[in-house]
């Protein structure tokens, strides 16, 4: 296995994956605006079609500790393969989809196939690149993990607004056929491979645990943290991720190796990678509730805002992978802090006065600001890890990185909610406003305000634990680097 690794032509090796992965990030946020179209074409309530996109995120997050073991036991081309395979199937059912229901079932099928492809993205970039190549090899997957899920709404809303809803899967099929025939003819196998015994018990109490924490967060949002319904949920599924964790301290062969929190920079790096994802899913989903329902732009107008920001992002992780392989994390992650808080701060003000080109050049300096911490962040907690752990550490990052995006969007949207009605019942009693309608602006504009103070203070709270984290040359790396990478110059 070793000899194959230096036939790899990691330019090929990485623009399959980085095509495939980042289908798989766009069909994950293509949705989001085309939800209020789809509630009336299919005669459903919020509450329902909301599962278009909570039910993508629940496979997600319930397949990803699975895949430590996926990894051990199949080979890339298998596992790449079948995602691509899964994300044509669903691709093909939603764009035919007769019924909300089949078109749900659609999305879950393109679910599992997106499930696994950012772990084994970044268990490829572990065993083909040398440590100090990591991070900007990272950079370049930041492309797809980044700047996908950024332009999904614009295009999204392009899309609904002159055309069919089918066309945002119809679209797609194509372009994943093109990645599966490249993948056929061009992919190589880059890891080994070992016939480890699957703990069913694990995957049952991961499968509880993890779904129904999605679940009653994902939950939230909509029903109200004092919902019945979202306590259960919330309070079971943290009782079974404790069975599941104390399970795999104890197993001599865990599903999801728990060890990699022993190691201090990877634990300090999945405490940031936490705050920042609620930031960043947290902020893609307020925005366009403050543009909407706010100021009363259109679907398109909100997405078209999203697009400077992640063109910004998409040209930038290239070359902030590239800085922290020469400077390292800490001054890394400062410097793209310094830009996400004041990012932050700037709309802990808005108004119905705000104008569309402060609040774009103020998502231009945030993506500036992620585009320096979110894939520098998985390299810098990979890189501390021995190589035995390093299909461990993408699975557990990957989780964190799920659970944190729906707790970021459920607090968020319920902090929103509470201050917009607290902000009602006031402007109410003070007949601040003239009309229903102007009154239901305004406190939409003071709660997505108040909801902005509580992400600058998670920006913050990052900022406080990256201070933490050592320099470079204090960092002592724990795995040799791939001799194998050496002989290979691309990138």
């Amino acid at each position: 296995m070793q000899e194959k690794t230096k036939e790899v032509n990691k330019g090929i090796l990485l623009t399959i994956l980085i095509l495939g992965c980042f289908l798989s990030m766009l069909n994950q946020t293509l949705m989001n605006v085309a939800l209020s179209s789809l509630m009336d074409i299919f005669d459903v309530t919020a509450t329902t079609v909301q599962w278009l996109s909570t039910g993508y995120m629940l496979i997600n997050g319930i397949l990803i500790p699975v895949t430590a073991y996926l990894m051990q036991r199949f080979t890339t081309r298998q596992l790449f393969l079948s995602s691509m395979l899964f994300l044509l199937a669903g691709s093909i059912i939603c764009a035919a989809a007769p019924s909300f229901s089949v078109l749900l079932a659609g999305r879950m099928i393109q679910a599992v196939g997106a499930g696994i492809i950012i772990p084994l993205l970044m268990s490829v970039v572990l065993a083909i690149f040398p440590v100090e190549k990591r991070g900007g090899a990272m950079g370049l997957l930041g492309l797809a993990v980044i700047f996908a899920p950024a332009i999904g709404p614009t295009l999204s809303g392009f899309i609904v607004e002159y055309h069919s809803w089918r066309w945002l899967f119809i679209g797609l099929i194509p372009f994943v056929v093109i990645v599966i025939l490249l993948a056929i003819k061009f992919l190589v196998n880059v890891s080994e491979t070992s016939r480890s015994k699957l703990d069913m018990l694990s995957v049952l109490l991961s499968t509880m645990g993890f779904g129904l924490i999605l679940y009653g967060f994902s939950s939230a949002g909509s029903k109200g943290w004092g919902d019945a319904l979202v306590i259960a949920t919330l309070a079971i599924g943290a009782l079974v991720t404790a069975l599941f964790c104390i399970r795999q301290i104890r197993s001599g062969d865990p599903l999801l190796n728990l060890s990699v929190f022993n190691h201090k920079i990877f634990t300090l790096t999945s405490l940031i990678n936490l705050l920042i994802t609620m930031m960043m899913y947290a902020d893609m989903i307020l925005l366009p509730i403050y543009l909407q329902k706010g100021r009363g732009f259109t679907a398109l107008e909100a997405g078209l805002l999203l697009l400077p920001g992640a063109l910004v992002n998409a040209f930038m992780s290239p070359i902030t992978g590239k800085l922290y392989d020469q400077f390292g994390a800490k001054p890394i992650f400062i410097t793209g802090l310094l830009f996400i808080i004041p990012a932050m701060w700037a709309v802990t003000d808005l108004s119905a006065s705000t104008t569309y080109m402060y609040l774009v050049i103020r998502t231009i300096f945030l993506r500036l600001g992620l585009s320096f911490i979110t894939m520098p962040l998985n390299t810098a907690g990979l890189n501390a890890l021995p190589k035995e752990l390093g299909t461990h550490g993408t699975a557990v990052s990957n989780t964190i990185r799920q659970i944190a995006g729906a707790i970021g969007t459920a607090v968020v949207i319920t902090i929103y909610t509470n201050q917009a009605t607290s902000h009602a019942a006031s402007l109410m009693q003070n007949k601040a406003s003239t009309t229903t309608e102007q009154l239901k602006a305004l406190a939409s504009i003071l709660g997505a305000s108040d909801a902005y103070y509580f992400m600058m203070i998670l920006s913050i709270a990052a900022l406080a634990i990256t201070l933490f984290i050592p320099m470079k040359r204090k960092i002592s790396v724990e795995q040799p680097a791939n001799s194998a990478s050496k002989e290979d110059s691309v990138l």
